[in-house]
């Protein structure tokens, strides 16, 4: 009966979702469905090829219908759902904001259409083409159906770069460049002619002229000339300048002088020829009456030097540079020719606007955690940008927080934390007995920083973190990215444990890993490739790489303690370790309203020495809302360990080895709605046997001990930040070996089965 009524729900469905669509359409109107677009004609093209101009042919018909996900049009029955559109109420207007209205066929400009696809084939080298356009309707929808016949496609037989026709001089120059770049050109003979081809090899021309000091160049100052009369469907091109083209695009420019407003305020008129105040240093002048910057913090930030041939390169990597300064809240600068001088030049302006030097902030958080702990912190911020005139940021935090579960195991033990910390950035690599400076878009820094914590888990114990860092950070570009500490000191205290505790790491010796002293004194590297910033392609990667070292060098100068046995720095334990971990992340986008998004976790922990696992705070961890979601917060592994005994607290799992895996599929069904499947694996494990952990150990079978979870998710995207529920359950279980797949337990009809599996994470923002 159960498998019965699923099958009549999967059929039913659909017709209701269907019927919802069409419900709310105009009289005389219909649901607009879709444009199909027919070729003939393309005898000449590979399927590929085919494939692909039928593709930009589809793309280019507008309007676009109705988003549907699994072939159902649901952000148009979700809007359909608000009923009558002339009928006011806050639940009309939400699900009209989460829905779509009905695209119909009376915004549909069959003639547009049909020019568009016509001129788009004579762009792309079907000078023969033809496009014809009609609609079909039935049962109120409506699809439009274009009949394009291609013809045969032109190629280009030659190109020719020629000087310019006229007799001017001061051309030839300029020509000789362009001519010296026909190597890297983009129209190569047997390649499809293309207007945006065309147009991309104007823009290289133009890039490859600003590197070399013609300042005043603009694309539009050339023409290639085609001749599609030479037959066999061919054409040749001739890359030439514009008779018009202005005198001064002819001219190779140098630097001049470079002036530095770096308190400018955009209330006050600014006279660039009052240089009564200017400070002269290292090639700059910089106009500072109130001295509040130190001129060699531009002497750092600007590439361009007196002398210099102008190239946009440098142009652009100046203007980043001051931006990521953060100490300026508009940045504007100008080039003006240099009067009176024989050969061209130029004088560069810059106008900084500042940032206020001193600010406050509050921010307020909250969580839930699916081990059913609800959590709020509360941190306050106080920044000092350029602290010693030079760009230093000086930043004060302090927050206070806690975390408490109102029913469950965890009643009563709630958790407080208090924190501060000061961070000290330079903007320069700080370096001993050398100086030197990166080439990149983006000021390096020089870091410190010191913080002090207070975690209190009451009826516990209290644990006192000490931190100390000092490093770097730089990047290549704007999605390469490094971090380097070369020093990093962490110091772990356990204070005022409770009898209760104590009495329960005896019963329970695991349980005494959270509050072990830690003394970690080491080195840390990271490098981050990200190629979603600032841009959506189609395919895209993600990459953290993280080396973390600790008592390697120290481990090498420092003898064994007589009475320990090991290795200690003021009567200390160091920690002993070698840690590598990476997070690789691929999002491929499926059409316009689907990404396919997936992560691999691993990480790799080798402890030696000193220790005989990771620190603590060092070690991993699995389950809960950004990983395997269908498993409580820290409540995955080690490996085949399952803490069956202790009945009084849900203890931390962590381990010194993991794997992790994730793919999810995301659907957009409108502005603000979106939908999520997912499926996560992954375990954690210990690099050695524990006697109080069974089953802990990494062993040649780990794949055969991987947690498995699936689910769905709903999620409201406001832009600014997007709140998601994702409900999971266990498909596979590794504590039950033997039978560790629990496919057949699955009974969402049963209470007791879904109180012990069913998992809801409720969180801001996307897992990963």
């Amino acid at each position: 009966m159960k498998k019965m009524l699923n099958w009549i729900w999967i059929f039913v469905l659909p017709v209701l979702f269907a019927c919802n669509n069409t419900r709310h359409i105009p009289k005389g109107d219909a649901l607009y469905t879709g444009a199909r677009v027919k070729l003939d004609g393309t005898s000449g093209l590979s399927p590929k090829e085919r494939k692909v101009l039928r593709a930009d042919l589809d793309g280019l018909t507008r309007p676009k219908p109705n988003t549907k996900i699994l072939g159902l049009r649901v952000s148009l029955a979700i809007y359909n759902l608000a009923g009558d559109t002339s009928k006011k109420g806050f639940i009309r207007k939400f699900l009209r904001k989460l829905g779509q209205p009905p695209v119909l066929l009376s915004s549909v400009n069959l003639e547009k259409n049909v020019a568009v696809l016509q001129n788009h084939m004579e762009n792309t080298g079907f000078f023969r083409g033809e496009v014809t356009g009609d609609t079909i309707v039935k049962r109120k929808r409506a699809r439009a159906i274009y009949e394009a016949s291609a013809g045969p496609q032109y190629t280009i037989k030659e190109v020719q770069f020629i000087p310019d026709s006229s007799d001017r001089a001061d051309s030839v120059g300029l020509f000789t460049q362009v001519r010296a770049s026909s190597s890297q050109t983009l129209l190569v003979p047997g390649a499809p002619f293309n207007l945006a081809l065309i147009k991309a090899e104007r823009m290289r021309i133009d890039a490859y002229l600003k590197e070399r000091g013609y300042y005043f160049f603009n694309p539009d100052f050339l023409i290639v000339q085609v001749d599609s009369t030479i037959g066999e469907h061919k054409v040749n091109m001739y890359v030439n300048l514009k008779p018009s083209t202005p005198p001064e695009s002819f001219d190779v420019y140098k630097i001049s002088d470079v002036y530095v407003y770096s308190n400018y305020s955009l209330n006050t008129a600014s006279i660039d020829t009052n240089m009564a105040k200017a400070q002269f240093y290292k090639g700059y002048y910089v106009i500072d009456p109130e001295r509040k910057f130190k001129p060699k913090l531009f002497e750092q930030a600007l590439k361009f030097n007196p002398g210099d041939v102008y190239n946009r390169t440098d142009h652009n990597l100046s203007l980043n540079r001051l931006v990521n300064l953060n100490l300026y809240k508009f940045v504007k600068n100008r080039f003006e020719v240099t009067p009176a001088v024989d050969s061209p030049s130029l004088d560069v302006y810059y106008y900084l606007t500042p940032l206020p030097r001193r600010s406050l902030s509050a921010q307020v958080t909250g969580s839930t955690k699916s081990n059913n702990l609800t959590g709020t912190e509360i941190t306050f911020s106080w920044r000092n940008r350029n602290a010693f005139r030079g760009g230093e940021l000086l930043v004060v935090n302090a927050s206070v927080g806690s975390e408490v579960q109102y029913g469950g195991p965890l009643q009563g033990y709630n958790t407080f934390s208090t924190g501060l910390s000061t961070i000290l950035a330079f903007p320069r690599f700080i370096v001993p007995f050398t100086h030197f400076n990166n080439r990149s878009g983006y000021v390096p820094r020089t870091g410190i920083t010191l913080s002090y914590d207070i975690l209190n888990k009451q009826k516990l114990y209290t644990l006192n973190s000490f931190r100390g860092d000092f490093g770097y950070m730089w990047k290549e570009d704007m999605r390469k990215e490094h971090r380097l500490n070369p020093i990093s000191v962490t110091y772990v205290i356990p204070a005022d444990v409770t009898q209760l505790y104590a009495d329960s790491v005896a019963k329970h010796p695991s349980l005494g890993k959270a509050i072990e002293r830690q003394f970690i004194l080491g080195s840390t590297y990271s490098y981050n490739y990200n190629q979603l910033i600032n841009a959506q392609p189609v395919n895209a990667i993600y990459f953290n790489g993280v080396v973390d070292l600790s008592g390697n060098l120290a481990g090498l100068v420092v003898p064994v303690a007589k009475d320990t046995n090991t290795k200690q720095i003021f009567n200390e334990d160091f920690a002993q370790y070698v840690k590598l971990e990476s997070d690789l992340r691929y999002y491929r986008k499926i059409g316009l309203r689907m990404t396919w998004a997936n992560r691999m976790i691993t990480g790799f922990g080798y402890p030696y020495g000193n220790s005989k696992e990771l620190p603590f705070i060092k070690q991993f961890f699995a389950g809960g809302n950004n990983s395997i979601r269908a498993f409580r917060s820290r409540s995955v592994g080690p490996g085949t360990f399952k803490d069956t005994l202790n009945k009084d607290f849900l203890p931390d799992q962590t381990g010194d080895i993991k794997l992790e895996l994730n793919t999810e599929l995301r659907m957009k069904f409108s502005r603000i709605l979106e939908g999520a499947v997912f499926i996560d694996a992954g375990n954690i494990w210990l690099y050695r046997k524990n006697p109080y952990k069974p089953g802990a150990e990494f062993s040649k079978d780990f794949l055969k001990q991987l947690a498995v979870g699936t689910g769905v998710g709903i999620r409201l995207d406001f832009s600014f930040f997007l709140i998601r529920l994702d409900v999971a359950f266990p498909l596979r279980k590794p504590f039950l070996v033997g039978n560790e797949w629990v496919l057949n337990q699955i009974d969402f009809t049963n209470k007791n089965w879904r109180g012990d599996n069913i998992i809801y994470n409720l969180a801001i923002g996307y897992p990963f």
